[in-house]
Order: structure tokens, then sequence, then C-alpha cells
């Protein structure tokens, strides 16, 4: 039994839930801890306490402890991207890649905690001085998607430490191995008691609670649009700050001047990798119509050469939905799109086993063509490995249909034309553009974030993650 850590202490819960891998459903990872009500409180009490004195260690106290855990991380990157292929289906390439990027993260906000200033500045009264300075919030509640399990906790859990607030850590149920893997190592690593808590289980249980506590001055959230609004009405009845990551619906514009193979591994990444279980993913290519036809040719030969496969396999392109729900909301969409009057150019199909014989989560990538804008499939997130392909009749029009959307994450363009990607890097209405790449993979130490339903508040991810974990006071001095 993998239990909780509340107060520096590691607990049973009040149930229990087992973690199944999506590649081998015969396959039990472990049982992990369920926290009620009551044991959220006991984490937040435990947090409130230790927030004033964590928010007053010296940075290179907080230095170390951030340094030591990510190079522990670093060190264990085959392990524990082991642990994270086999209880959310990534390929063990990509794991071992999200493994390292979380080791990273740990260790950028190692520096930030070093780098924190501030400013002095000449008051416009004769005498005094003006110091403007940023402080901890001081608890925060973390709450984390099942999509990427060990770096979307690292670049919250990293950069609300470093900044010096005590930590309320809520992860999905589906993945709670790789989140248990990370507060024991930050827990060794030497945190004070109660300055990171780790409870896990139902966001209606968990997240609720963490969402009605007046001890709980900020919360960061990445997950749906849906839950977002609900933390977002909640934090605003009790004017708690919060942060939000949630959908999107990323364009690729595909020119006539594309590189052809450039363009194809770019769609193909962007749409299928990860098994499409990415925020950042381009589920909607949009092609101008002189390199259509060949464009779509040679992304669907491209398909046949993809494996779907146990994730941690080698040779596997494409690992297994997450769970049978997912699954089911995938072969959804496919089946509306189908009803819409979009073709079904390749792929689609779920699959009960893989190669092995082992009963899992599996769908080949599907490819649709022949969609118009209104179409659900290009309206409504998928989050799976399922893409459709629009037409275009230049890049004017490519343009207007990429921004057609309520989502503004990710968006990208493949072009040998400067022009073109010098406009479409300005007016591209997503909080990050990419060009000639594709739109799933970021930098560790930059902004991450989006704009209108994909994103709500300060970014995070880089030195710019400090607007969220600290907020700003102003001294005045008479001399």
């Amino acid at each position: 039994m993998f239990k909780q850590l509340i107060n520096g202490e590691w607990v049973a819960g009040a149930s229990s839930s087992r973690n199944i891998n999506p590649s081998d459903t015969r396959d039990v990872i472990g049982e992990y801890a369920q926290a009620d009500a009551v044991q959220v409180a006991d984490a937040i009490a435990a947090a409130s306490a230790a927030a004033p004195a964590w928010g007053l260690t010296t940075p290179q106290q907080r230095f170390d402890i951030l340094d030591a855990a990510g190079s522990e991380i670093l060190a264990r990157r085959a392990e524990l991207g082991e642990l994270l292929a086999r209880e959310e289906g990534k390929t063990l390439p990509e794991a071992v890649g999200e493994v390292m990027r979380a080791g990273n993260i740990f260790k950028f906000f190692a520096g930030e905690a070093l780098r924190q200033g501030g400013e002095a500045v000449a008051s416009v009264r004769p005498g005094v001085g003006v110091e403007v300075t940023r402080e901890p919030l001081g608890v925060v509640g973390l709450i984390t998607p099942w999509n990427f399990p060990i770096a979307i906790p690292a670049w919250k859990i990293a950069p609300a430490l470093a900044h010096g607030n005590a930590v309320v850590f809520k992860p999905a149920e589906l993945v709670p191995g790789s989140a248990w893997a990370l507060a024991d190592i930050l827990h060794r690593a030497g945190l004070p008691r109660g300055v990171l808590n780790l409870v896990m289980g139902r966001g209606a249980v968990v997240g609720q609670a963490m969402l009605d506590d007046a001890r709980v001055h900020g919360i960061s959230f990445t997950g749906s649009v849906t839950t977002g609004r609900r933390v977002a009405e909640a934090c605003v009845g009790r004017l708690a700050k919060f942060q939000l990551e949630m959908g999107g619906k990323n364009p690729f514009i595909v020119l006539d001047d594309a590189d052809l193979d450039v363009a194809v591994t770019c769609a193909v990444n962007s749409g299928f990798f990860s098994t499409g279980q990415r925020c950042t993913a381009s589920s909607r290519v949009i092609v101008t119509d002189g390199i259509h036809d060949r464009f779509v040719a040679a992304v669907i030969e491209r398909m046949r050469s993809l494996k779907v496969g146990d994730a941690r396999k080698a040779g596997t392109d494409i690992g297994p939905v997450v769970d049978e729900r997912q699954l089911a909301q995938d072969l959804g969409y496919i089946e509306i799109g189908k009803a819409e009057g979009a073709t079904l150019a390749a792929g689609g199909e779920a699959m009960a086993h893989n190669a092995d014989g082992a009963p899992g989560f599996y769908l080949q990538p599907a490819l649709f063509t022949d969609t118009t804008p209104a179409m659900r499939i290009n309206r409504e997130e998928v989050f799976g490995p399922v893409v459709s392909v629009q037409r275009a009749r230049g890049y004017e029009e490519a343009l207007a249909l990429a921004n057609d959307t309520p989502f503004g994450l990710a968006s990208g363009i493949a072009t040998t034309s400067l022009k073109h990607a010098t406009h479409f890097k300005r007016h591209a209405q997503a909080g990050m553009t990419m060009v000639n790449l594709p739109t799933a993979g970021v930098d560790y130490h930059v902004p991450f974030g989006g704009r209108k339903a994909s994103s709500y508040g300060p970014r995070e991810q880089g030195r710019h993650a400090a607007e969220f974990f600290t907020t700003i006071k102003t001294c005045y001095t008479q001399g």
C-alpha cells in the first residue's frame, strides 16, 4: 500500500484504489491511498503551520533541497520512466524524456530560489525610500492531470517551493505512482514537516476540500475547461488566487511552399505521439490547396509505419489510451466525425489486445479529411489520436481557420516563407506559436500557457512562474 504524505508522515488513506497498466490491464502497479475530506483538512492544517517558517528560509536552503531532488530524478530517469510508461501508457522514450524534464525543472527552480530579487526606487517625496519585493502566497493547492504525471507536478511544485510556499498536492487519480515517487524524493531531500503534503483521491472529494478551505491562498489547476470553471468560481467566491491551464484545439497550418517531409513529421508528431493525449497536440491540420493531396497521402503513408503497442516495448511508436473511459470518448468522436460527413481516411480502429496478446486500451490513430470548421471534431477537444484535415485556399484563409476556435494554447505552421512565418507569429491567437516544429514539445525554462478558454491567470514555468506563486509588497521608509 502506497500511503499519503501529511505533515511529514506517511499515513494510510480512508480507502484505496488500484493503479492499472493500460498496456496490460492484468497488471496492477499497486494500491494507493485515497484521502477523505478530513485528511485533506489535516494536510491543509499542516501546510498552514509550516508555511511561515518555510517562507523565511534562506535561498540557499531552498536551493539545496530542490537541487538534490532534481539530481535524484535525473539519476533515476530509467526507473521513473518505466513507472510512468507503465501507469500512463506513454512510450518508454517519451516517458524517460518527461522524467528528465521534471529533473531539469527542479534544477532550474533551485537556481530561481537564488535569483529572487527586488527593486529599490526613489520616492517622489524627499527623504523617502521605496522597496518592491516579492513574498510567498502561503499555502497553495496544486491539482494536476494524468497526461504528464511527473512533469506537470514538477512545474507546479518546484516554483511553489522555490518561492517559499507550502504545498498541498493532489495528483490525478489515474497516475498516483509518479506523484508518490516525486513526493518521496522531495520528502527525503529534506523538506521540513508539512511543507509538502500529498493527498490522493477523487477530485469531487480532495479537490473540492481544497477549493473550499480559506487556509489555501491559491490554487493552480491543470485539467478540463468544465472543471477549470468550477475552480474559478470557487476561488472567486472566497477571493483566492487561481491559475488555470485547460483545453486546446490546436491548429497546424501547412502552406504550399512547405517542406513536405517537415510538414508531415510535425503533423504526425503533434497529432499522434503520446497517443494524442497532450493539451498542445495539433488535432486540426489546415492545408492549402496546392499541397493538400500530396500532404494527406504522405501522412497516411507515414501512419502505416506507426506501431501501436505496449508502451514499454522497444519499437512501439504509440502506446495505449490511458483508460477505458478515454478510449470510449475517442471512439465516440470518431463516430461523430463519420456521422457529420467527414471521411475517415485512415485508422480509427480499437484493438482489444496488443501484438503479445495482452489486453489493453489500444486505438489505431485516426485521420479525417473533407472536414468543415463547424464539425464537432474541429470544435471540441477529443484528447486522443484523432486528427482532422481542413482545406484552405491560401494563407489568409488558413490563418482565419486556425484562429476560429474558443481555445488558444498552441498554433503551428509549416512554411519556407519568412513573410508568412513572421505574420503568423504575430497574428496567431495562441499563447505559443511554432514554425516548422511540432506544436507539442516546449522547453522547461520559458513561459507555458495560452489564451481564450485554454488558460487563465499568470503563465507557468520559467521566471514568469513567480507571478502566480508570489505577491508583491511595496515598503516605504523615511530616512
